[in-house]
């Protein structure tokens, strides 16, 4: 009896980033991408947000690898958490395995993991599944599609993509092998959504380098230039038009320097000579001459822009003889950061140039033209959008019926969901357990839900603290209630509310005496629940309580 095949996506369904599928078949898992998400606002201390691995790690016996699309963290960012709980290889290409291998190194697990270098066109067998890498144009050199060929037919995983007739280096996707596939029998299409909603084509990445040459042009300031640090043919052009107009080039960011030195010696950049300075040189030439390239375009709070803006950057000083420019668009739910370090920069003096006011940006994802010509080529029986937020899965839906698929052939899915692929049918049978792991910047361990309502509750209410003096031998209160607030309320403004708590928690303490209640447990919580109760009503604010007890 054929096994049926199983598509289990554990992130990037309902949201932007954490992306991470597990395929079954079998006896045998693969898992393609291993991302981390980005934090909400109201997310308070957490740094990172990963897939939950429940599931893998029950089946750990089972899993025969990790495959990874492309080097973007939202697809690479958890390897170093996940690699912790499983034992498992890494299959990917060879830039993204070197930036793999940094962050590896960086976690002291480099050496106890394998990784495998493939280029696109090469397969490789894992347990049931044959996995081919296909050529594909994105924001980062390397980005591959997946072709997965099982016993029941072929899968396509598209990650993350875009059609560029003109890259700037690498050649474009290779159309040629996705319609071969298509022409063969593609059973099922995973196709990512992430910008379904825009109509017509993506923009190639040449188009950005024309908008540097025109910035560049009669410019006599200092160019500082913030951008992702993975687009490495974004780097290219800048440092290129650097050099056209005699400028060195010096680099401020960790993560980017990583790149710019990775991409280098992989042969991903070609770097010309007597361009590249120390940053410690940038102040020593005239500023006509120099450009910085600097980390921060999402306005993260330790990246090297959000420093100069606020004045923290120890070598570079922001002032009106700066032009800066922002190469890039935000992240969904970086909007507001952005803006305060824009506002910064404009505050200083300096000269700010940003997407709103030419093109210094164009995305590395599909948009509906290419989307549509994705489904064309590889004529797929059944569609499972990925990628994208709950609205954009439909509207990739949509586009799959009005390219033929029928509707019964389409899976709108969540984390967590599992379908069941046959040759007959697609259909959904169960979960498995899928969501959120918080991590904060310790890294050692989650933060569970109760850590995170806390932190909710201090940011919106506050703390007070009433510290309660009790006789060691007779558990009676001997003193007067300490009240201590935190984010609250100014204590001198409100001495009436002050003296109306102390009322509260010393007959709470009274009634517990009354009822011979000794348990400092007992008496914490009657006390807590009296004075929560209390505030709630008077102030119609829920404070975190917390209750310390002495004993004298």
């Amino acid at each position: 009896m054929v096994s049926k095949l199983r598509v289990i996506p554990l992130g990037g369904l309902g949201e932007i980033g954490k992306n991470m599928t597990a395929y079954e078949f079998g006896s045998d898992i693969i898992v393609v991408d291993c991302g981390i998400g980005f934090p909400d606002e109201d997310m308070y201390g957490i740094d990172a947000v990963l897939p939950d691995i429940s599931y893998l790690k029950a089946n750990q016996d089972r899993v025969r690898g990790i495959i990874l699309t492309h080097g973007h963290e939202d697809h690479i960012g958890a390897i170093p958490y996940v690699l912790r709980e499983l034992d498992v290889p890494i299959y990917t290409t060879p830039l993204t395995a070197a930036l793999i291998e940094l962050k590896l190194e960086e976690a002291d697990l480099l050496y106890n993991t394998q990784i495998f270098t493939k280029k696109a066109g090469s397969c490789f067998r894992l347990g049931a599944f044959t996995v081919e890498f296909i050529h594909v144009n994105h924001s980062i050199p390397d980005a591959v599609a997946l072709a997965i060929k099982t016993p029941l037919g072929t899968l396509i995983h598209t990650g993350d993509f875009k059609i560029d007739i003109t890259p700037i280096s690498g050649g474009m996707i290779d159309l040629v092998r996705l319609g071969e596939l298509g022409n063969e029998g593609v059973l099922a299409l995973m196709g990512e959504s992430t910008n379904v909603e825009t109509p017509g084509h993506s923009a190639s990445e040449r188009k950005v380098g024309e908008s540097f040459d025109k910035l560049f042009i009669g410019c006599d300031k200092r160019i500082i230039i913030t951008t992702f640090a993975s687009n490495v043919h974004r780097l290219q052009q800048i440092i290129n038009v650097a050099a056209k107009y005699k400028r060195k080039v010096a680099i401020t960011g960790r993560s980017m320097e990583n790149v710019l030195h990775v991409a280098s010696v992989l042969g991903y950049m070609d770097i010309p000579e007597n361009v590249m300075v120390d940053l410690d040189m940038v102040n020593k030439l005239p500023r006509s001459q120099t450009v910085i390239l600097s980390t921060g375009s999402q306005g993260e709070t330790m990246s090297a822009l959000y420093r100069m803006a606020f004045s923290e950057h120890k070598q570079i000083k922001v002032d009106a003889g700066d032009r800066i420019i922002i190469s890039a668009s935000a992240i969904p739910g970086n909007e507001t950061m952005i803006s305060r370090v824009i506002d910064e920069l404009f505050h200083k003096g300096a000269e700010v140039i940003y997407d709103r006011h030419t093109d210094l940006h164009v995305t590395g994802h599909a948009c509906q033209e290419e989307l549509k010509m994705m489904l064309a080529l590889t004529k797929p029986k059944y569609f499972i959008p990925v990628h994208g937020e709950h609205r954009m899965l439909v509207k990739h839906a949509e586009l799959a019926k009005l390219m033929g698929v029928p509707s019964k052939n389409i899976v709108i899915a969540e984390n967590g969901s599992v379908i069941e692929i046959s040759k007959k049918a697609i259909n959904q049978e169960g979960t498995v357990t899928a969501g959120a792991v918080l991590v904060d910047s310790s890294g050692v361990s989650s933060v569970g839900s109760v850590v995170l309502r806390d932190r909710h509750k201090l940011a919106e209410d506050g703390m007070v603290v009433v510290v309660l003096t009790f006789s060691e031998h007779s558990h009676l209160l001997i003193a007067d209630p300490q009240i201590i607030t935190r984010g609250f309320i100014y204590v001198k403004e409100a001495e009436e509310l002050m003296e109306e708590l102390k009322r509260v928690a010393i007959e709470s303490c009274d009634a517990c005496a009354a009822q011979h209640i000794s348990d400092w447990t007992t008496i914490k919580s009657k006390v807590k629940n009296n004075l929560s109760g209390y505030l709630f009503k008077t102030t119609r604010r829920s404070p975190m309580i917390l209750p310390v007890i002495t004993e004298v």
